[in-house]
């Protein structure tokens, strides 16, 4: 009876050694790798084909004056297209590299990247937006690629853009060498391995980067004169067609503009419009002898 009871003892301690959960093994939703799975790799699909349409939407919605030709288009968003890829890639891999939950991981990295880092972003493209138009590099502004259009133009923002968003990169690493970042990434409430991919790999990345992409592309493309802009340019043009403004100042203290020529004359025509216009006082002009009016 003994030899039975001690048999029995053992049993009972190593079924509990196997049911009781080791050290370290919380139980967490990803396991590293899960990000590079089948199932992974088709919801990073799927997410680039709804977050790429995004481009193709906002495309519809400029202006017809505005809106770019489709080759134009596929330049402006090739370029961002390859950063984002980029980044993507650059997350996964920074994810695996701990024994920690990598979709937690990859989430703060993916959350920082649209916070913090569109504001780097930002900065990285207005500086060296500045540098080419000091420099006069006319092929390497963002949008513009020449007529006909080169490549290499094209080749040249692609890698400019790509140092901006490895400098991007670099900081945010920088950033989540904080230990709180680490901290924050056990507190994973999802159990469920697959649902938690889903929510860290598709649903929060989809309305994130679609912001990002509509955001990123108005930085990327061709900046546009308005009308007003490319009509006082028009004017400045021509050497004998500059226009000014007037003010003239009515009894009840309203004011309004009067379109005057440069060269100071107006003929009768002239006034007799002017008279017709309703609620604008013709402004008499005093004639000039020898630079003194009389």
């Amino acid at each position: 009876m003994a030899g039975e009871g001690d048999l029995l003892a053992v049993s009972v301690a190593n079924t509990s050694v196997v049911s009781s959960p080791t050290p370290g093994s919380d139980n967490r939703g990803c396991e590293n790798g899960a990000l590079m799975d089948s199932f992974g790799i088709f919801l990073q699909g799927l997410l680039a084909v709804m977050a790429f349409s995004t481009l193709m939407l906002k495309r519809f919605r400029e202006p017809k004056h505005e809106r770019r030709p489709w080759k134009i288009w596929f330049l402006d968003t090739s370029k961002q297209a390859i950063g984002m890829l980029f980044i993507h890639f650059a997350n996964v891999y920074l994810s695996d590299l701990t024994e920690q939950d990598p979709c937690s991981l990859y989430l703060i990295n993916f959350l920082l990247d649209a916070s913090l880092g569109m504001l780097l972003i930002y900065a990285g493209v207005r500086a060296v937006s500045a540098i080419v138009e000091w420099r006069q590099w006319d092929s390497l502004r963002f949008g513009e690629y020449g007529e006909p259009v080169q490549c290499t133009a094209w080749l040249g923002q692609c890698i400019l853009y790509i140092l901006i968003m490895v400098f991007e990169k670099v900081l945010i690493m920088l950033v989540l060498l904080i230990p709180q970042w680490k901290n924050l990434a056990l507190h994973n409430p999802i159990n469920n391995p697959d649902l938690e991919l889903a929510i860290v790999m598709l649903i929060v990345p989809f309305f994130v980067n679609a912001l990002m992409f509509w955001v990123v592309d108005n930085f990327l493309m061709k900046k546009h004169k308005t009308k007003a802009k490319l009509e006082e340019r028009e004017d400045d043009s021509r050497g004998n067609s500059k226009v000014r403004y007037r003010r003239a100042l009515s009894h009840d203290d309203s004011e309004s503009e009067i379109l005057f020529s440069a060269d100071d004359e107006m003929d009768e025509s002239d006034e007799d419009d002017v008279r017709r216009l309703p609620g604008l006082k013709t402004v008499k002009k005093k004639k000039l002898r020898m630079g003194i009016p009389v």
